[in-house]
């Protein structure tokens, strides 16, 4: 933590559970060059068209009058430019895009804030967060179900959670912490921002630009009040048995040891959503008995991009085992086969080079703890889809399996997987 962020932290502390004011005084020239060097390089352009490097060309000038617009409020937002990318198959994600030097503006005043708020948000809470991860998040969650015997499960999936945030009473949460004119303006100008698309621009009225700077600071504040505070503060000490909650970003997952108490959770759960403008997913959102003998999807569930279930461990104990889910499995194996079919004319050791660049990145997210088999898999279908597209290239001669397999093992291996992440939470304490 910095010197600036520690100090509002102190700040945090000293005064908790009060509003705090004055905290645009913090953000000076030199923050704005701080956050602009942290951005991104390949950054996205907004509807400005300017990169990274260009706008960097500008901002030791531009800097102090840009500063000069923020505290005085003359500061416009321009509206972000939105894109689509694939969610799945059937569906695509809208992700908003802002001008350089406005991610500029968004990351010094989340430096501001975010402090502030480090000091009320929960433990069980990982997304977005400086020092957390998705890793943490699923540690987390094996620990409690495996040790605490949480074996119902409450699977909730929010409807468009980044595009049905209600404005008025997201402005009440900050109410409760941030009382500075100057910041609370500013966030109100990024939410009324216009989004162009197809050369339209259009003002949304629900919702935080998802992909934007701030969004992910504001997103969790409202679900630290929406959920976080409310299931902790509010239902646990109700419940008869024990019980969690693990959340990261918009995903979370309640557990139970008491099927009573994950049932009545269940149902008020829909109800507490809806009192702030979200929306469960009324098929997405389901009560799993990690013990059910019937089998199939009643005995797990998805979470971080892993499918969770119960079965022993080596010892012989019930414990949470995980697994590449199989829709993240498929896409990823889909995008390297294609990759390797648009790409087949390279140079092998190149084309090796750069799908083990993406080998790696999968073994380092999916290489933990009990998923060796679909490590395992990515890795030979990987394997068979470079064979398959290297015996199109053209040419007469074509490659026999033993001689690729010697190829790609010996001369230029393709890298094999490994377990990245090995918890020592598998002993008991």
């Amino acid at each position: 933590m910095l010197t600036v962020e520690r100090q509002i932290a102190e700040r945090a502390r000293k005064y908790k559970g009060e509003t705090l004011q004055s905290l645009y005084s913090f953000i000076d020239a030199t923050m704005l060059w701080d956050s602009y060097k942290r951005l991104n390089k390949q950054s996205a352009k907004g509807i400005d068209g300017k990169t990274w490097q260009q706008y960097g060309s500008e901002f030791p000038e531009r800097r102090h009058s840009l500063l000069e617009e923020f505290k005085s409020g003359r500061y416009k937002a321009p509206a972000v430019r939105r894109v689509y990318i694939p969610k799945d198959k059937h569906s695509q994600r809208p992700i908003d895009i802002a001008t350089i030097e406005d991610k500029v503006l968004q990351a010094s005043v989340r430096r501001v804030i975010e402090p502030v708020y480090e000091e009320g948000f929960k433990p069980f809470s990982y997304g977005f967060r400086p020092g957390r991860s998705q890793h943490q998040a699923i540690d987390y969650l094996f620990k409690e179900v495996s040790f605490g015997k949480k074996h119902y499960i409450i699977d909730a999936d929010i409807k468009n959670y980044f595009g049905t945030i209600n404005h008025g009473i997201l402005r009440e949460f900050l109410d409760k912490r941030i009382k500075d004119g100057v910041i609370r303006r500013m966030i109100d100008k990024w939410l009324k921002a216009g989004v162009m698309e197809s050369g339209n621009i259009s003002y949304p009225e629900f919702g935080t630009p998802q992909g934007s700077v701030i969004s992910p600071i504001l997103s969790n504040i409202y679900l630290h009040y929406v959920l976080d505070e409310w299931f902790s503060e509010q239902i646990q000490p109700l419940l008869k048995g024990k019980s969690f909650i693990v959340r990261y970003a918009d995903d979370f997952i309640l557990g139970f040891t008491d099927k009573s108490d994950a049932d009545r959770v269940m149902a008020v759960l829909p109800k507490r959503f809806a009192k702030y403008g979200l929306t469960l997913h009324p098929e997405k959102t389901k009560l799993i008995d990690l013990n059910d003998k019937r089998g199939g999807n009643d005995r797990s569930f998805d979470f971080l991009g892993f499918t969770h279930f119960l079965s022993r461990s080596l010892k012989g104990y019930m414990v949470l085992k995980r697994k590449t889910s199989s829709k993240r499995l498929t896409r990823a194996i889909s995008n390297v086969s294609n990759y390797i079919q648009s790409n087949r004319h390279m140079k092998l050791k190149d084309l090796i080079a750069v799908l083990n660049v993406k080998l790696r990145g999968h073994y380092n997210y999916y290489g933990v703890t009990f998923n060796t088999r679909s490590l395992k898999g990515f890795y030979e279908a990987v394997k068979r889809r470079l064979f398959k597209w290297l015996n199109r290239r053209g040419g007469k001669v074509k490659l026999s399996w033993d001689r690729f397999s010697s190829l790609v093992e010996k001369w230029q291996p393709l890298l094999k997987p490994s377990i990245r992440h090995s918890y020592n939470s598998l002993k008991r304490t």
